[in-house]
């Protein structure tokens, strides 16, 4: 039975692969990766070392997962392979696409195989940074889109795996841009190598810099000063003194906080606010979809620079306010996860067709003021495509001074309708299909 060996080389000195790790290699009689692995180009000061380890074997350049499974298929003579991957083969590695690739091929079902994991970068940074690393958050801007601002107003240490000379510089831009120039940032170059450097300073110290391509960043958000300070908890239900509010209406704090927690929103998720006037619903949002995105639609000019004002406040980077009205807005828009209606401006039919017409499932909450709206959105959310449908009625007084004595006064009741939106392209339940 022929046997094929995933290989995670590490940082790139082969000094630092494990024995068994190299036994592999030497025993190899097929080596498969990306051409600075399996001929060490471009990287001068360790140009022969890792190819020395298996000067016997045939060699074949292959990176993505499909291309290394139909190399091994289409080579013959070989009974043992080795699969050679940059880093670890757990941290942003195609390990796994290449180990599903080989399982997948009919060719290479006699194949038995096992991973083998390196030195992460991560690990080897910490190590040289006299740091342990359990808590860092990690984070992928190798040939995709990064939210760099998104990812420090979590806060935390954050390690970036980077691409190219200019990526460290790019990110440290985006960092500056919006209000994180003082955090601390490590950008490490060539790690493992006779030539690696280490540095650490301020983000903006990193703008305009070019950097060898083959480094990682840290970024220790807890350190910095910035727009965060506008609301640091976790919790919601910001104040409504924390918002500019002008001549628009604004959903309450206590609304605001049973609203978010109908819609269950991740921090990944992808959210609409329709009808966001001031942006109080949209702030919320923003902070807790730190790494997704927020669309804030709204047709009044007024309220739109309300709205602006207050995103910018809280210095969120993760919203995209959408001036027009819905549905018609929403054309363009990405497929969401969970959409909040605070105004329909009567168009919630509308604006369902266009939901339904995503072919995706999404939690959907209403905020109704008159018993004529209530009794609209039940009735459409009546439809076999929508499930889980939650009514609740929030009334909130709030305590006013009277003299020497505290009187309550009672806020204008409102109720929350709260539902599932069913993909009806993947069947709804009970159906046929």
């Amino acid at each position: 039975m022929r046997h094929i060996t995933i290989i995670g080389t590490g940082p790139g000195n082969p000094d630092l692969l494990c024995s068994v790790a190299c036994d592999a290699l030497r025993a190899a009689d097929l080596v498969v990766g990306a051409r600075r692995l399996v001929e060490g180009a471009g990287d001068a000061s360790q140009a022969d070392a890792l190819p020395s380890l298996f000067t016997g074997a045939r060699t074949v350049v292959a990176t993505r997962a499909a291309d290394v499974a139909r190399a091994l298929a289409d080579a013959e003579g070989w009974s043992r392979a080795c699969v050679l991957m940059s880093g670890d083969t757990g941290l942003f590695s195609g390990a796994a696409g290449a180990g599903r690739a080989l399982a997948g091929e009919p060719r290479l079902a006699d194949c038995t195989v096992e991973t083998i994991p390196g030195i992460s970068s991560a690990s080897l940074l910490a190590a040289r940074l006299s740091r342990p690393w359990q808590s860092w958050r990690f984070v992928t801007a190798h040939g995709v889109a990064c939210d760099i601002a998104a990812e420090a107003a979590r806060g935390g240490t954050i390690f970036l795996v980077t691409s190219g000379a200019a990526g460290p510089s790019e990110l440290c831009g985006r960092l500056v841009s919006a209000g994180y120039g003082n955090v601390p940032v490590t950008v490490a170059e060539r790690l493992s190598y006779a030539d690696e450097r280490i540095e650490t300073g301020e983000a903006s110290s990193f703008v305009g810099r070019t950097f060898d391509p083959l480094n990682v960043m840290l970024v220790d958000a807890d350190e910095a000063s910035g727009p965060t300070a506008a609301w640091p908890w976790a919790t919601p239900g910001v104040p409504d003194e924390r918002f500019e509010r002008g001549r628009v209406p604004m959903t309450k704090q206590e609304v605001r906080a049973v609203v978010l927690s109908k819609l269950r929103v991740a921090a990944t998720d992808t959210v609409y606010d329709i009808g966001a006037g001031t942006g109080s619903v949209t702030v919320e949002l923003g902070l807790l979809a730190r790494a997704g995105q927020v669309y804030a639609v709204e047709r009044k000019p007024e309220a739109v620079e309300l709205c602006r004002r207050n995103v910018a406040a809280f210095g969120l980077h993760n919203v995209q306010i959408i001036e027009g009205e819905a549905p018609d807005a929403l054309a363009d828009l990405p497929a969401p996860d969970a959409v909040f209606i605070g105004g329909s401006g009567g168009a919630l039919t509308g604006i369902l067709d266009v939901l339904r017409s995503r072919a995706v499932s999404c939690r959907i909450c209403v905020t109704c003021v008159s018993l004529e709206t209530l009794a609209e959105v039940t009735a459409l959310f009546s439809a076999p495509d929508i499930e889980a449908v939650d009514i609740c009625q929030v009334s909130v007084a709030r305590a006013e001074a009277a003299g020497s004595h505290h009187l309550m006064r009672a806020q204008n009741p409102v109720f929350i309708v709260s539902a599932r939106l069913l993909d009806r392209s993947a069947g709804l339940p009970g159906s046929a299909s």
